[in-house]
């Protein structure tokens, strides 16, 4: 790799740093998503210290609180901008180790029983640090790769959704059984893993080329590492595999993890160094010319036609007021900075404005509702008869629909942005509408709906992380994108709040009466009804933001076509 690294210094400026720090954000987000393993250490955490199912909602309540509620981590970015997100990083790394340390002695019996407020601030602070992290490696891959957000958006998100059945792996291969030592575990590895990789996430945007090709393989390696992981976890629950066999697969998926994104890596170095503008033959520059020739004719059509009113585009907010001297998506330039096609709005003045608010509110439900499903799921699992290894690989075929859902929203409305100009509120629409049907099934209680219904929430909730960041950088801007984007992550805990902690908990504790457990499948059936109620409330939602954006996207589509 130091090869690799020192060819990438010495390359036009640095500018192939780039694909060192996409491997090196994939890398930290593969060990980052151990809020999506709560259902591992729950039970641990509540019988240790005596909790109810409500107590134990609020404490994860705060869990999302923490890995939702970024504003944070988006205003240390912009402060340590430009180029700074190991800072962030660093910041993150930090309170991960905190939180999970304390949490681990207080279920180990080092430390005295914490009160319930200590023990929801040890739980916030763990988790708090996810959003660090990721605002550090979405920020950094969306200015680092303009051109390909969607993608991108996709692959950060999805290596995230994957890292609980990752984290869950290593846990099953060399602590099972021993879920308090899981969040030993969990503290040494978020500390350890960003410090070691932050300083190779840079910010080294480049205007050479088509990224798709390289970006495609990076998706190729998710996609064959969720396949991977669902062979694992399908085996495990079918089969009792010995030690041994559970130590070559871990060694494969590691191998997997580390050494093809690097692989790929070092080909698109490899191909950005050998496509300078200066190896070019007189011809080929002569004819580079042409074609900017050329697609300079075709702006200035389309500027002809916004000038007619032909693209009817809405001047119904500020963003969109200069819309049209904003490059960004689609350019093959990068004299705009990776500025996108709104205005670049602060958090005051994009708060100022509907679209922010449907984004909101449509994000409440479907976040909201999937946090509750996952945060959950060990105790309905419990309620519907379901063993510890049917309830531990639910918990991990979740992270497996999860990273399905987040890649492919990104993968998939990028596709139909650039063909048919299909703008991206519409698949939030199409998901949460899809996310409302799982929770019906859920709901069921009949055999077998715990898995159909997961697996449909699963992929949705999944795919509001992608598209949510996604849109908001294409409606408010990417200058102060980690700010925005995260703020509006707070409707993940918001949703969570009320539908986890007031509504699951609320109903749960009523049913079980007098005990502290409920078996049957009336013990979350109205809870799982009002949450598809909520999520259809939510997509019509989604579908007015894609009414009101229509326009934008309109025009997104017609610069990606004069772009190709």
């Amino acid at each position: 790799m130091g090869s690799f690294l020192q060819q990438s210094r010495s390359s036009r400026g640095g500018s192939q740093w780039r694909w060192v720090a996409l491997v090196a954000s994939i890398w930290i987000q593969c060990a980052s998503g151990s809020s999506y393993a709560f259902g591992i250490y729950s039970p641990a955490l509540k019988w240790s210290q005596g909790y109810d199912q409500s107590t134990l909602d609020t404490i994860s309540f705060f869990k999302d609180v923490g890995a939702n509620v970024g504003v944070l981590s988006g205003l240390l970015y912009s402060a340590s901008a430009p180029g700074r997100p190991w800072v962030v990083l660093l910041a993150g790394a930090l309170q991960s180790f905190l939180g999970y340390f304390m949490m681990w002695a207080a279920v180990a019996g080092l430390v005295a029983r914490p009160p319930v407020p200590l023990m929801c601030s040890y739980m916030f602070l763990a988790a708090h640090a996810q959003t660090f992290f990721n605002t550090a490696n979405v920020v950094a891959a969306v200015e680092n790769f303009p051109n390909s957000r969607g993608t991108v958006v996709g692959l950060m998100k999805g290596f995230l959704g994957l890292s609980g059945a990752i984290l869950i792996q290593l846990y099953q291969t060399m602590l099972k059984g021993k879920s308090s030592s899981f969040l030993l575990m969990l503290a040494i590895l978020t500390l350890v893993i960003p410090i070691s990789l932050m300083s190779f996430v840079r910010i080294s945007p480049s205007s050479n080329g088509d990224d798709k090709e390289h970006l495609n393989k990076f998706s190729v390696v998710a996609l064959a590492l969720a396949g991977y992981l669902m062979i694992i976890i399908i085996l495990q629950n079918l089969f009792s595999l010995v030690l041994s066999v559970r130590v070559i697969s871990l060694a494969v998926l590691v191998m997997v993890v580390l050494t093809s994104p690097l692989e790929i890596a070092r080909r698109a170095v490899m191909r950005d160094c050998c496509s300078t503008p200066q190896e070019l033959p007189d011809e080929a520059v002569h004819l580079l010319g042409d074609a900017e020739n050329r697609n300079s004719m075709k702006r200035g059509h389309i500027n002809e036609r916004l000038a007619d009113g032909k693209l009817n585009l809405k001047h119904d907010s500020v963003r969109y007021q200069r819309i049209s001297s904003v490059g960004g998506l689609c350019s093959s330039s990068h004299e705009n900075k990776g500025l996108s096609w709104g205005e670049n709005l602060n958090l005051l003045e994009a708060m100022q404005t509907l679209d922010f608010w449907l984004i909101f509110l449509a994000m409440s439900s479907g976040m909201g509702s999937g946090l509750a499903t996952v945060n959950n799921m060990s105790q309905i699992g419990e309620s519907l008869g379901y063993g510890s290894i049917e309830i531990h690989t639910l918990i991990s075929l979740w992270s497996i629909w999860n990273f399905l859902g987040r890649f492919g929203a990104g993968y998939v409305s990028d596709y139909f942005l650039r063909s048919r100009g299909y703008g991206r509120p519409i698949f939030m629409v199409i998901t949460l509408a899809a996310m409302s049907v799982g929770h019906g099934v859920i709901s069921s209680g009949l055999p077998g709906a715990l898995y159909a219904g997961s697996i449909l929430v699963g992929v949705c909730y999944g795919a509001q992380w992608s598209l949510m960041p996604t849109i908001a950088s294409e409606i408010f801007g990417v200058r102060h994108f980690g700010t925005i984007f995260n703020t509006i992550a707070i409707a993940s805990p918001v949703g969570s709040f009320f539908l986890s902690v007031k509504v699951v908990g609320f109903i749960y504790d009523l049913e079980a009466s007098s005990s502290k457990t409920c078996s049957g499948a009336h013990c979350f059936m109205l809870s799982f009804f009002i949450m598809a109620s909520v999520c259809l409330i939510g997509s019509v939602f989604a579908l007015t933001l894609f009414f009101r954006t229509r326009s934008l996207y309109r025009y997104v589509s017609q610069e990606c076509l004069m772009n190709e």
